[in-house]
């Protein structure tokens, strides 16, 4: 049991939610989801048919829901699928969160999936992850809300199908709390997520997940040389922090993988400081690379991880101040490097940097690192991809795979060589900004500089980390994405192919 001052950073991580598979739903099951497709017949059990449904708005497409009071029993929950012979894990999930929706005052939750046309162990997580993500409520408003938490998520399955769909349950719970404890951090105030806080959490809540930590303060930062970090905490008021995590499965591992997170607290840009806007306001959730990685270790040992994991979580805010890092400032990362910084507001590539060198330093077969870190992958990609870019091919299609496993999908960039003379500096080795164009492939240029002669591959989320409304099974605000996406990788992977 984490102590009562980490009950506001991660609500998450302690919420009780059960989930029962069976022949036949639990008679304390408050709404009930009845599939329906858009071409298909209508169940007899809703006692409509599809010209009633469709005078009632409904039209059986996926997302939208219909929920119908009964004398006795559950509320029936009509719940689209989209056309018949088209129905994915993904649209499962997609459909579960309207259901999840459209009974916001009901806690136990039922679904027959007997008939679905998925394998019943990933109908039943996307399900589960559905219905979790979409009802995820992190607030600190003295009103209460509509919605109430979800307590218990029942499913009817046959006979023959009992333990894989329970497994799945299981699996899908788990990922579900893994997403929904990245929003927690990402939703967090800076105020109350500090760089100390967010140590604290980290050590707090990894034994519990089978997780060793180790906190750098800057003491231990100044003897391993992390220029980048330290220089970022410069304008600070608080003490930087970089989190080591360490996963180790039972056995024999079958891969070793490094996680680098970006965990900006809050990002005023320093002396290069941004607007003012209703954007840049939520820069407390450019801590989210680092959030990702924290949450998706805390679910790899229920995930059965048989690879070895170790995340890199380097903490900070980037503030302005009278001892702030300044334009032409010259850096010295972990390896040595030297970097002449060109804008503060580049600060991610410059704490990841010093992480990166150290998992290259390091016993690993690959390295994969997450940051919310161009607005110029935001704009090539907008707000549902992430973009993607790397070393090694194999690495990268791992990331694609596990994303659309997740449904976090993410679109590969190439690493234009040609484009490396733009990070050329006449004082250092390196600036931390290339030209006007192209941003999102010069920061990925610059991390290249870090990783040795390791495979790796570099996530930027830039554009999926808020979202500015409701959407599927996200809510509006920080989205966690990359938790799950991690989660996925990591528990599925491979020892990349030279």
């Amino acid at each position: 049991m984490l102590p009562d001052e980490f009950a506001l950073i991660s609500p998450s991580l302690s919420a009780a939610i059960t989930v029962n598979v069976g022949t036949e739903l639990p008679a304390d099951v408050q709404a009930e989801a009845i599939a329906v497709t858009s071409d298909g017949p209508v169940p007899d059990i809703l006692g409509l048919d599809r010209a009633a449904l469709v005078r009632a708005g409904f039209s059986g497409a996926v997302g939208s829901a219909l929920a119908l009071p009964v004398a006795s029993g559950p509320v029936l929950v009509a719940v689209g699928m989209g056309p018949a012979g088209t129905v994915t894990a993904n649209v499962l999930r997609d459909a579960a969160a309207a259901f999840a929706r459209a009974v916001p005052q009901d806690a136990i939750l039922g679904a027959d999936v007997a008939g679905a046309n998925v394998e019943p162990a990933a109908a039943t997580a996307a399900i589960v992850e559905g219905i979790v993500l979409a009802r995820y409520s992190w607030t600190l408003a003295s009103r209460p809300r509509r919605e109430v938490p979800v307590t218990s998520i029942s499913f009817v399955v046959g006979a023959d199908d009992v333990a894989a769909a329970q497994v799945g349950a299981r699996r899908g719970l788990v990922q579900a709390r893994v997403g929904s404890v990245a929003r927690d951090l990402a939703v967090c105030p800076a105020q109350t997520l500090t760089s100390e806080a967010f140590a604290d959490f980290a050590v707090e809540s990894a034994p519990a997940a089978g997780l060793e930590a180790t906190v750098y303060g800057r003491a231990q930062l100044e003897e391993l040389n992390c220029g980048g970090l330290l220089g970022v905490n410069r304008g600070s008021a608080r003490e930087p922090r970089m989190v080591v995590l360490s996963y180790k499965p039972e056995g024999v591992a079958t891969g070793k993988l490094a996680l680098v997170g970006k965990g900006i607290t809050f990002d005023s840009g320093g002396i290069s400081l941004k607007p003012g806007d209703e954007s840049h306001s939520q820069m407390k959730n450019d801590m989210t690379g680092a959030g990702d990685i924290l949450a998706a270790m805390l679910g790899l040992r229920d995930l059965g991880c048989t690879a070895e994991v170790t995340g890199y979580l380097m903490i900070t805010d980037n503030m302005p101040s009278a001892t702030a890092m300044q334009l032409g400032d010259i850096l010295t990362m972990h390896d040595g490097t030297t970097v002449e910084v060109l804008n503060t507001d580049a600060e991610g590539r410059l704490v990841m940097a010093d992480a990166l060198a150290l998992a290259a330093e390091s016993d690993v077969d690959a390295i994969i690192d997450i940051a919310t870190l161009t607005g110029a992958c935001m704009r090539a990609l907008g707000l549902r991809y992430a973009g993607v870019m790397g070393t090694s091919s194999d690495l990268v299609a791992q990331v694609e795979s596990a994303g659309e496993a997740a449904d976090e999908l993410v679109w590969e960039f190439p690493l234009v060589a040609a484009y490396r003379s733009e990070l050329d500096s006449s004082v250092a080795d390196l600036k931390n900004l290339g030209g006007a164009n192209a941003g999102q492939i010069t920061a990925g240029l610059f991390l290249k500089e870090f990783i040795g002669s390791k495979p790796w591959a570099h996530i930027d989320i830039a554009g999926t980390a808020q979202a500015p409304a409701e959407d599927r099974w996200i809510r509006r605000g920080p989205t966690g994405f990359g938790a799950r996406l991690l989660a996925e990788v990591a528990s599925s992977f491979a020892v990349p192919e030279a």
